[in-house]
C-alpha cells in the first residue's frame, strides 16, 4: 500500500527467487507446506497501522465489558459447555479487510473475530523469509507494541508455558501432522518444547490427563488448545478417551467457553466505524430491501463452510435455526495494492495477546491473506496467483 515499495519490490521479484523462497520452507521440516504462500507481504504505512490499532482496541472494548460477557453465555452450545473456564482468554485474533473510506483512504473493516488462538508462530517464521529472499525495506516488521524477535518470544514462551515445564504442556489438536497449518504447530515445538499431541492420544484418569512423551506416561498440566470444535463434532471417526468439556485439572490457553464467546456470535453487538452492521437472523422482523448488501454467516461452521454472499429472501426462509445465523453488512475489499498480474484485495488479522497483569489485550504480531476473488480462500483463488497466505509488515 505503499507506491514507491510496491513498485521496487514487484521489480525486483523473480520466479527463481520465489521458488528458493518456497523450497527453503519444505526443507523447513523435511515436509511440504501445502496452503498457497503468496508471493509478496502487504506493506502497512503508519496512518493504515494506528487505524488498525485503534479498531481493534475498540472492537475488543465491546466485547470484553461484564454486560457482554454475562450475555455470551448464550453462545455456547449446552452440549458444549467445558468447566474450569479462566477468567479472560489468553489469546485472540481478529480479522480485518482492507476497504476504502469515504475520502479514498484505507481503512480497516471488521470481518471476524475470535478468542483463539492462530498462527503466532507460522507469522514470525513467514515474515523472516520474505525479508531475506526479497526487497523488504528497513523499519518494516510484523511484530507490534514495540516488541522485538527476543521479547516477542519471551512473551509466547511465557504465555503458552505458564509456569510448567514443556513436557507438562501440549499443543492439542486433531491429528496435528495432517493439518494443513502443521508449520505452526512445528514452529511452536522448537521455540517452546510444547509437542503437538492428537486428541485421540490423551487419555483421562482420576480428573488428570496424560499422553506419552518418548513412551514414557506424562501428566499433562497445561493445554495450548488448537482444537476446533466444529472440526472435532465432524470427526466421529476418531476413538478418543477425553472430551474437551470433561472436568480436568489442567489449565487452557485457549479454553474452549472462550471459541464460543468472542466469536461471529459477538458481531451483533459490537458498534464502531470500523465494524460493519450485523444482526441475529432470528431478531429480524423485517428483511432490508438491499439484501444484496449482506452476507449470512452460520455462527457454528468450519473453514467458511456455510457462508452465502448472495443472499435470497427465500433462502431465509428455509432457515430453521435462525437464531444459530447472523446477517452482516457486505464489507467491500478495495484494490489494496497491484501485482504483476492485477489488483489484490487484503485481508489482515491482528494476533493479541492478554497478560494477567494488563488491562486490556496486547497486540502482538500481523498476519496478511490476499485475495482475487469473491472472497478470501482457497475455494475463491484456485488457479490464481499472488494470492494465499502472507504477511503484514507495518511501517515504523
Amino acid at each position: 500500500m505503499i507506491k514507491t515499495i510496491r513498485e521496487k519490490y514487484n521489480a525486483g521479484f523473480t520466479q527463481e527467487k520465489y521458488a528458493a523462497f518456497l523450497n527453503e520452507f519444505d526443507q523447513m521440516f523435511s515436509k511440504k507446506v501445502e496452503f498457497r504462500i503468496a508471493e509478496t507481504p502487504v506493506f502497512v504505512d503508519k496512518k493504515l497501522k494506528q487505524k488498525l490499532i485503534d479498531a481493534g482496541e475498540q472492537i475488543l472494548k465491546c466485547v470484553l465489558t461484564e454486560n457482554y460477557l454475562k450475555q455470551s453465555d448464550k453462545g455456547i452450545p449446552h452440549n458444549l459447555f467445558a468447566p474450569n473456564e479462566p477468567h479472560r482468554p489468553q489469546v485472540l485474533a481478529v480479522d480485518f479487510a482492507v476497504c476504502k473510506d469515504d475520502k479514498g483512504e484505507f481503512t480497516p473493516q471488521l470481518i471476524e473475530l475470535q478468542a483463539f488462538p492462530s498462527l503466532f508462530f507460522w507469522q514470525d517464521i513467514l515474515a523472516k523469509q520474505y525479508k531475506k529472499y526479497f526487497s523488504v525495506p528497513d523499519g518494516f516488521s510484523q511484530l507490534m507494541s514495540g516488541l522485538t524477535d527476543e521479547t516477542y518470544w519471551q512473551l509466547m514462551k511465557k504465555t503458552l508455558l505458564g509456569n510448567h515445564h514443556p513436557d507438562n504442556v501440549i499443543l492439542l489438536e486433531i491429528e496435528p501432522d495432517k493439518q494443513k497449518t502443521w508449520i505452526d504447530f512445528y514452529g511452536t515445538r522448537l521455540m517452546t518444547g510444547i509437542e503437538p499431541v492428537c486428541i485421540s492420544r490423551v487419555t483421562l484418569r482420576d480428573k488428570k490427563l496424560y499422553y506419552l512423551k518418548n513412551g514414557k506416561e506424562t501428566q499433562v498440566k497445561r493445554i495450548y488448545n488448537r482444537v476446533i470444535f466444529d472440526e472435532l463434532l465432524q470427526r466421529n471417526d476418531l476413538q478418543r478417551q477425553f472430551n474437551l468439556t470433561e472436568d480436568t485439572d489442567v489449565e487452557w490457553v485457549g479454553h474452549p467457553n472462550w471459541f464460543f464467546r468472542v466469536s461471529k456470535y459477538a458481531m451483533p453487538f459490537i458498534k464502531s466505524e470500523y465494524a460493519p452492521p450485523s444482526y441475529f437472523l432470528s431478531q429480524i422482523k423485517t428483511y432490508p430491501d438491499d439484501l444484496e448488501n449482506y452476507v449470512l454467516k452460520p455462527l457454528f461452521s468450519f473453514a467458511g463452510s456455510g457462508v452465502v454472499i448472495d443472499v435470497k429472501r427465500e433462502i431465509l426462509d428455509a432457515i430453521g435455526d435462525k437464531e444459530n445465523y447472523i446477517l452482516q453488512k457486505k464489507v467491500e475489499y478495495a484494490p489494496a495494492f497491484e501485482s504483476p498480474t492485477g489488483p489484490v484485495k487484503v485481508e489482515i488479522r491482528l494476533l493479541y495477546v492478554w497478560r494477567e497483569e494488563d488491562a486490556m489485550p496486547t497486540p502482538v504480531i500481523t498476519m496478511g491473506r490476499l485475495s482475487k476473488g469473491a472472497m478470501i480462500g482457497v475455494s475463491h483463488n484456485k488457479n490464481k496467483d499472488w494470492v494465499g497466505g502472507s504477511s503484514a509488515l507495518l511501517e515504523g
